[in-house]
């Protein structure tokens, strides 16, 4: 049943012309252009810890894809390649056809071939290890902020974090009980079904001299890029950007701790010099972007919020 599996998956890739061989062999044989460096990231996601166990499998197949491609985005990544390893408490065809629904639309969408993998019995878990292709010097890395920087995110904070408290009726973390909302709901489509800011990472190498995605939470993950720089950060809490659907859910006080530390976001957080102020304003147009400017680099470390020490906040994967 396995192999049977694997074929429905099969069936469903992508040709690429840099994939020499792909799924079938004991490996894939893949011809990187030259000149390129190659970006490799891995991300797993399991049932009740990273997605409600009653989540559609086209969504789970469309986040498992969607947070790799975000990591490549943070890098100034072109998507590539992939490896998956599928863990599923019995062989399901239904899933793996619906799972394939959403992996293979947001693939498309980027270019992306998947080459390689496994599938196993156990508890429902996703491992996608992901390729990207970028010029030699040009990757977004988190080293890099420099005092007197701006710090800027992509998009809008809190939606899925939003969506996580609204759904919750149980006891429990995500393994307790949910509410199934439509992907009409805007705070549960952001949650659901993400969107990789692939093209807003391509289009900052040069102009951003730090970067990262925002995965566990603003704070968390701004944190990150200062101890990787050496340096703290000043963030104006009021001037994170936040949909009117969160606005519309929550009082003010909740939605602020939303967008500071709730997570599961996937926009970026970049620092860049004041001189690239006007570059960004054409890039979040030409995008149909928008970018927020919500605070700056400062000696020092951690991050502050309005002159407070923050707390690093954001997902604990192991609390």
């Amino acid at each position: 049943m396995e192999f049977d599996l694997i074929a429905r998956i099969r069936q469903r890739i992508a040709v690429r012309g840099d994939v020499l061989l792909g799924i079938g062999d004991d490996c894939a044989l893949l011809v990187p252009p030259p000149g390129m460096q190659l970006a490799v990231t891995m991300d797993a996601l399991n049932a009740g810890v990273h997605f409600p166990a009653a989540t559609a499998p086209a969504d789970i197949g469309w986040k498992a894809l969607a947070v790799n491609l975000s990591d490549l985005a943070a890098m100034g990544a072109q998507p590539a390649w992939g490896t998956l390893s599928l863990s599923l408490p019995q062989a399901d065809a239904g899933f793996v056809d619906g799972f394939c629904d959403g992996f293979f639309a947001l693939a498309a969408q980027h270019g992306f071939a998947l080459v390689g993998g496994d599938t196993t019995r156990g508890p429902l878990s996703i491992a996608l290890t992901a390729h990207g292709l970028v010029e030699p010097g040009q990757a977004l890395r988190r080293d890099g902020a420099r005092v007197g920087d701006d710090v800027w995110v992509s998009g809008t904070l809190g939606d899925a974090a939003g969506a996580l408290r609204l759904g919750r009726v149980g006891p429990g973390g995500l393994g307790g009980f949910w509410t199934t909302k439509s992907h009409s709901d805007p705070l549960f489509e952001r949650l659901n079904r993400p969107t990789p800011r692939v093209a807003l990472g391509r289009a900052l190498r040069g102009i951003a001299s730090s970067c990262i995605d925002v995965s566990d939470g603003l704070l968390a993950d701004l944190a990150h890029i200062c101890r990787a720089s050496g340096v703290g950060a000043e963030v104006d809490v009021d001037a994170l950007p936040a949909s009117d659907a969160l606005g519309t859910a929550f009082d003010p006080d909740t939605r602020r701790v939303l967008q500071a530390a709730g997570g599961d976001d996937y926009e970026l957080c970049f620092t860049a010099h004041p001189a690239r102020r006007a570059a960004l304003q054409r890039l979040s147009a030409t995008l149909a972007l928008p970018l927020a400017r919500i605070g700056h680099v400062i000696p020092g470390t951690g991050v502050r919020c309005d002159g407070v020490a923050a707390g690093a906040g954001g997902y604990q994967h192991f609390a």
